[in-house]
């Protein structure tokens, strides 16, 4: 699904949209028996759909991700779900003080508080290979000339089945380019490239869901294997 607007949308309509996205879901949770037992809390905020509670097998995961996922005006599908009773590991990348969930593990240069281990994101990950189910990259792939290490370090650390959350400015906007420290612009079309036009032997990808709301876009992104 890939959900697109030319201008962004006011906060009143952002409301609107929301109360929307939650009515829908409530409906189709309601006539949907796959999904009147599922123990999954559909949050949504500004059309980034927030999952959070737990399943008993990846596939209803799956389902649910996906079927949120098409609902129009979705830009995003943010998850934090256990499996089974397991929690998830869930990495924020260059959080600084704020985390997209207090409990996630950060991961920022400078030290901060939320900062739980200081590391340089244009470097290798501190964090051992297949050992997270989510990944955060919200407004840091914009800072880095070259991100493209930082996506295969996140391939390397993910899970099978695992996923990256990605939210940068789109580079129509003027906060594409208001922050002197931002290096490179950014639009849906740059996740196609890293999904299709990465020579072959590199880490692929399979987009889930990408969207962009008018100044911000997004994408979700799961590792494929080397077949």
């Amino acid at each position: 699904m890939v959900a697109l607007a030319q201008t962004p949308p006011s906060a009143d309509r952002l409301r609107a949209i929301d109360e929307f996205l939650a009515q829908a879901w409530a409906d189709q949770v309601r006539h949907d028996d796959r999904l009147r037992d599922l123990a999954v809390e559909v949050r949504f905020d500004r059309g980034v759909a927030h999952l959070s509670g737990d399943v008993p097998e990846p596939p209803q995961l799956r389902l649910v991700r996906g079927l949120v996922g098409q609902l129009a005006g979705v830009y995003g599908v943010w998850c934090r779900v256990g499996i089974g009773g397991r929690a998830p590991v869930v990495v924020d990348l260059g959080c600084g003080p704020t985390k997209q969930w207090s409990s996630n593990l950060g991961l920022d240069i400078y030290p901060a508080p939320g900062v739980d281990a200081v590391a340089d994101l244009s470097g290798s990950l501190p964090l051992a290979d297949n050992s997270v189910d989510v990944l955060f990259a919200v407004h840091i792939l914009e800072h880095l000339i070259d991100f493209l290490p930082l996506v295969d370090e996140c391939h390397r650390v993910l899970r099978p089945g695992g996923v990256l959350h990605v939210m940068s400015p789109w580079w129509g906007h003027v906060n594409a380019v208001a922050d002197p420290t931002h290096v490179r612009l950014m639009d849906v079309q740059t996740f196609k490239g890293i999904c299709q036009l990465r020579p072959p032997g590199t880490p692929r990808w399979y987009p889930l869901h990408a969207g962009c709301d008018g100044a911000s876009i997004f994408a979700d992104l799961t590792p494929l294997p080397p077949d």
